[in-house]
């Protein structure tokens, strides 16, 4: 779909942006001046919110496409560099979680998890680097989370695909640094008002396990994180105030985790 709006003097791509801690990224990017293509799996949801994007001001471009398919992101990236004129940033955002014991794991789940979580941020990181290396400068910043720093029961697919994003931002930051092109890693902890949320807390009282609720009186400052707390620090790693940061995994969980 063609970009809207006036034109940007800088571009993102942000993927599973149609609902969720996505929206609320490509929101807070649009206001930032920011030209947003969404992508989500679903077109309704993307159209939505680029529609929001639009009518913040910004310049936006929906990009449907799986990520956990490479041919569709490769696709996906060509699409936003022709609405948008370049993709500057690129917000690995698409995830998914569901619980079980790993004893007792499906494994369609198991693959499914890491065909989102890992294989959407390896294809999407391969399609974009060829232009931002031939630009000289670029910035990627994926969505890991606290769970990618410590394993939990019932969340061991999860735990494990977000262990494996963070490794992969180390090796690609320390890979493309000499091409001007930063990666850095947002490890949320528990985020209130999205859908998966609300998934996880369904699944988590199933399975008899604590709830987003239940663990409130875990978290330091008291209260959950919101969508808002994430896309800030996704604001500030997209920023130049961060130029000299990459490699990093940075927590925004309340001080749930503190490394």
């Amino acid at each position: 779909m063609s970009a809207r709006g006036p034109s940007s003097p800088r571009a993102a791509l942000i993927t599973g942006a149609g609902t969720g801690i996505g929206r609320v990224i490509a929101l807070r990017l649009a206001r930032d001046g920011w030209g947003v293509a969404v992508n989500d799996v679903e077109p309704g949801p993307a159209a939505a919110v680029a529609a929001e994007v639009a009518a913040a001001g910004a310049a936006s471009a929906v990009v449907v496409a799986d990520v956990g398919d490479p041919e569709a992101a490769r696709g996906m990236v060509a699409v936003a560099v022709q609405e948008l004129g370049a993709v500057d940033l690129l917000v690995n955002n698409a995830g998914v979680c569901r619980l079980g014991a790993i004893a007792e794991f499906p494994e369609a789940d198991w693959r499914a998890t890491f065909r989102v979580n890992v294989d959407g941020v390896f294809f999407c990181c391969q399609a974009v680097l060829p232009h931002m290396v031939a630009r000289g400068r670029g910035n990627i910043v994926n969505l890991a989370s606290w769970s990618g720093k410590a394993g939990a029961p019932y969340f061991g697919a999860y735990c494990a695909s977000k262990f494996a994003v963070i490794g992969l931002t180390q090796s690609l930051a320390k890979e493309v640094a000499a091409h001007g092109i930063r990666v850095n890693a947002v490890c949320p902890g528990i985020v209130a008002g999205t859908e998966m949320r609300a998934r996880v807390d369904a699944e988590s009282r199933t399975l008899g396990r604590p709830t987003s609720t239940d663990r409130v009186a875990w978290i330091p400052m008291g209260r959950l994180a919101e969508p808002e707390d994430v896309a800030g620090v996704v604001a500030f790693l997209a920023s130049d105030d961060a130029r000299y940061m990459t490699g990093q995994a940075v927590n925004v969980t309340g001080g749930l985790w503190m490394h």
